[in-house]
């Protein structure tokens, strides 16, 4: 007895979930930004006891396109503009389908060997595409916020290693002092917290009209914070901002680390993979020059859900970080030991799944350079919605970077100023309860804006001006009091 069904009764099962599958690409422009549905009708649809019986496989396959891939947010389709959603890939579909049927716990080598090397290549291939000279080695973890908090920990653990920080703790030490620019990801503040470094010991400085960090102040604040008995500890430097796509002088940075001997890490997850393309690599010069590089491919290299990435320079820096003996877990006796890699001796995991093989069968079936043409697609993309934005007589533009976010507002007639930024908070809800487009706001300078974010190998000029067609449409309505006004 066992859980498997016939090899016939399967084969039907595969079947009916690749209709499913097929069905979501039939027309994929077509996909709404948004279902809008109150919190307590979502609930109510899961609102049962634990099945004990099973349920019939076509009831279960009807039950999950009506009440899962129906209502779901629009990432598959050019409508999403909020956050920072690719559109993933259809050959990703096909690798992790694949994966979860091996079923491999990617963590010590002779559990998926294939595995193993395939992550190993793919973190090559990201430095070669990123032309890193001395990445060699690197971890697949979560996403971008995953691997900030893996590149911080490595930071932790191999700056204080004289101090015995693993094993002692914090409990005695000078306080480590972080630096960043007040732009940085909000993930650095979790991840500061989970490390026990604490947010008191975060600088997040000032930044100069193009968002980018003001180098003056992190010379003083460094100084002063020495002068008065901390550790400066750390440099955080942005390849890209998740609100305006900003990207701090790398180079310089890089210099400073090096003055003041403190660890160099660089968040690239939003736009770190976009150093690939020429016209854009001198915006980056000093990535090479970082101690660890956080990455994430469910942005630019338009994975699935989960495929994040950190890059360090060599595996022993991993290994100092992470390494601890166990006997159930001792590679000894094993053949081949020194040349093999186990991911959970260089990691903190000791079950994962492969993240690396979609990553891997992506770049093998696109090719790199195709990749970077639809990266550089995005970015002409958003050039071309500031260009509408500025052209218009009812949208400010407030910001537009190198890379592929344009923060705008919806002006109508109006003239005043507070009334703009409520309009445009009005239209965030607005919007999602319309569903035809999916965007979200920010501030910039304290000033609420709209964002937009354009990463999606489906977008179009034609899905662009739909954005805009679709926010005068809904801001209108909002002026004339026929769709509700958000307090």
């Amino acid at each position: 007895m066992s859980l498997d069904v016939s090899q016939e009764i399967f084969e039907k099962l595969l079947q009916r979930s690749n209709e499913l599958i097929l069905k979501q690409f039939q027309d994929v422009s077509a996909i709404k930004g948004y279902h809008s549905y109150p919190q307590p009708e979502v609930e109510a649809w899961f609102d049962e006891p634990l099945p004990r019986k099973g349920m019939g496989a076509e009831a279960l396959f009807q039950e999950v396109q009506e009440k899962v891939i129906h209502p779901a947010t629009g990432n598959l389709g050019p409508h999403m503009y909020a956050y920072v959603m690719a559109g993933g890939t259809q050959m990703s579909i096909i690798a992790e389908q694949l994966a979860a049927t091996i079923n491999q716990n990617n963590t010590k080598w002779h559990l998926a060997p294939s595995m193993h090397e395939i992550e190993k290549r793919v973190v090559r291939w990201s430095g070669e595409l990123m032309q890193l000279p001395y990445h060699e080695a690197g971890v697949m973890v979560s996403g971008g916020s995953a691997a900030n908090l893996a590149g911080l920990q490595v930071a932790r653990n191999v700056f204080f290693e004289q101090q015995d920080v693993r094993r002692k703790g914090l409990f005695g030490q000078k306080p480590f002092v972080v630096y960043a620019s007040k732009e940085v990801h909000g993930c650095v503040d979790k991840s500061l917290d989970t490390l026990g470094i604490g947010l008191d010991n975060l600088r997040r400085l000032p930044v100069h009209e193009d968002y980018t960090l003001d180098l003056e102040a992190l010379e003083t604040h460094i100084q002063d914070d020495a002068a008065a008995g901390l550790q400066p500890f750390c440099i955080i430097g942005n390849a890209g901002t998740v609100n305006t796509g900003a990207i701090d002088p790398l180079d310089a940075l890089a210099d400073i680390a090096e003055k003041y001997q403190l660890w160099f890490h660089v968040d690239g997850a939003y736009g770190g993979l976009a150093s690939a393309i020429p016209s854009l690599r001198k915006l980056y010069n000093g990535i090479e020059r970082a101690d660890s590089i956080a990455l994430d491919f469910h942005k630019w290299l338009y994975q699935p859900f989960e495929a994040g990435c950190l890059l360090v320079k060599d595996w022993e820096t991993l290994k100092k970080a992470y390494f601890k003996k166990a006997d159930y877990l001792d590679t000894a006796f094993e053949p081949d030991q020194g040349k093999r890699i186990d991911f959970n001796e260089h990691y903190f995991q000791l079950s994962r799944n492969a993240k690396a093989f979609k990553v891997w069968m992506s770049l093998k079936f696109y090719g790199a350079d195709r990749m970077v043409e639809m990266i550089q697609q995005d970015i002409t993309l958003t050039h071309y919605l500031a260009k509408k934005v500025k052209a218009s007589r009812d949208f400010r533009l407030k910001s537009v970077s190198e890379l592929a976010v344009a923060c705008f507002q919806y002006t109508a007639a109006l003239t005043d100023q507070q009334a703009i930024i409520r309009l445009n908070q009005q239209l965030i809800p607005a919007l999602e309860e319309d569903g035809r487009v999916f965007i979200a706001g920010t501030k910039l300078h304290g000033e609420f804006v709209i964002r937009a974010c354009l990463i999606n190998h489906r977008k179009t000029e034609e899905s662009t001006n739909y954005l805009l067609d679709v926010i005068r449409e809904v801001g209108q309505l909002i002026l004339t009091k026929q769709v509700p006004i958000a307090k």
